[in-house]
């Protein structure tokens, strides 16, 4: 039940407004003044304030001003009663933050309709208010959650959780394998292994990526110096980069950094990047892909054909080598449409000197289809999955 506060002197006109108020069934309190009108919306905190606006002593606006200094009835509605509906009067009111104005003699449903639109719209703005809290609320419960989940993250690298895993790419022609595509794995104590699609996008999302993507590049570029040490005819390691790590401003002098720090020639290094990234401010892309280049780093181009597939791209951007996508190599010996577009994809890319890998080739038939197509390097399941540097190591000593 909405509770009424009838501030009024005259009382004929205090009791006819509190009986027909009490008659729509609201809950009515009376004051006859202005200091009993203050005291009891202090004290019955009311949904609706209905004030006289000529009264001895504290007049209506005197009861405004202190209704509206108190944090507890600053927002309550409050509806001036005058004999005398005088614009400069109003406007005094409604520059002091009354709501509305009812004009003695006024009707019950002049004085019901008054009431019930304060209600409305305090109704209205006490949701919006709720709204707000609620959307502050899970923003805040969001982003604390994406503080946990980073935390989680920086404490699993800090524990030696994540490792490199290399997969071999192997020449087409001769067999070998030739380079290494690094990607980073999360052995969890207690969950196991966990899947690149569980932890990656976290860490894009919390920006941890760029602290994991350096550690990454640093681990596989010391690895690939340990085996050229040893005499293994590794020509590059294949480190996947991030949007994020890509648009750091000062990506080509941290990666000129990491090479200089292990020794490692910037040939041995290729950097992957996947075709969204070369969407997004093309000018600064190129500028990007140029410094990396001049520092004698390849760069090559992954998953080619899921994406935006733009061949103007490929002609502006300097790649080195061109990765088909694994759904393009599934069943490409069954006659289907993905045999074409393989081929046309070597023979393109090969028209502009670019190389190509084919990922995820899985058969011996595929294998023989790329061979047939002079595809330059494939890699997969056929030759082996993704392996602990040390399981990657015992392939290069068996020559396999």
């Amino acid at each position: 039940m909405k509770k009424i506060l009838v501030i009024e002197d005259d009382r004929v006109i205090r009791e006819n407004i509190l009986k027909l108020l009490q008659a729509e069934g609201f809950e009515v309190t009376g004051a006859s003044n202005g200091s009993q009108g203050l005291s009891a919306a202090m004290s019955n905190l009311p949904d609706v304030i209905l004030c006289d606006v000529m009264m001895p002593e504290l007049d209506g606006y005197g009861v405004l001003v202190a209704l509206r200094s108190n944090p507890a009835t600053a927002t309550v509605p409050f509806v001036f009663l005058t004999g005398k509906a005088e614009r400069s009067e109003v406007r005094q009111g409604m520059e002091l933050g009354a709501d509305d104005y009812l004009t003695k003699p006024f009707s019950k449903a002049e004085l019901v309709g008054a009431i019930s639109s304060r209600l409305k719209k305090q109704a209205a703005l006490a949701e919006q208010q709720y709204n707000l809290r609620s959307s502050s609320e899970l923003v805040q419960d969001a982003a604390d959650k994406l503080e946990q989940i980073k935390t989680s993250l920086c404490d699993a690298l800090e524990r030696e959780e994540f490792q490199v895993y290399y997969q071999p790419q192997v020449n087409v022609q001769s067999g070998k394998i030739v380079s290494a595509e690094a990607l980073v794995r999360w052995l969890h104590p207690e969950k196991g292994l966990i899947s690149p699609a569980e932890f990656i996008p976290d860490a894009e999302e919390t920006g941890f990526i760029v602290q994991l993507g350096e550690w990454v590049l640093r681990t596989a570029c010391k690895q690939m110096q340990v085996w050229q040490n040893a005499g293994f005819p590794l020509q590059q390691v294949a480190v996947n980069l991030s949007p994020r790590q890509f648009h750091q401003p000062d990506l080509s002098s941290r990666v000129a950094q990491i090479l200089a720090e292990i020794g490692l020639e910037a040939s041995s290094l290729e950097l992957e990047l996947t075709e969204s990234l070369m969407v997004q401010d093309a000018d600064r892309a190129i500028a990007t892909l140029q410094q990396l280049k001049d520092l004698g780093v390849s760069i090559s181009i992954d998953d080619f054909g899921t994406g935006y597939s733009s061949l103007s791209y490929l002609t502006q951007y300097p790649f080195d080598t061109l990765k088909i996508d694994r759904c393009f190599i599934s069943n490409i010996t069954d006659g289907c449409t993905n045999a074409a577009i393989v081929k046309a994809i070597i023979e393109m890319a090969h028209s502009l000197c670019l190389e190509v890998i084919a990922e995820g080739v899985e058969t011996e038939s595929e294998r023989d289809f790329l061979w047939r197509y002079e595809c330059d390097a494939m890699q997969g399941y056929l030759f082996s999955p993704a392996l602990p540097a040390v399981d990657f190591e015992q392939l290069l000593m068996e020559g396999k």
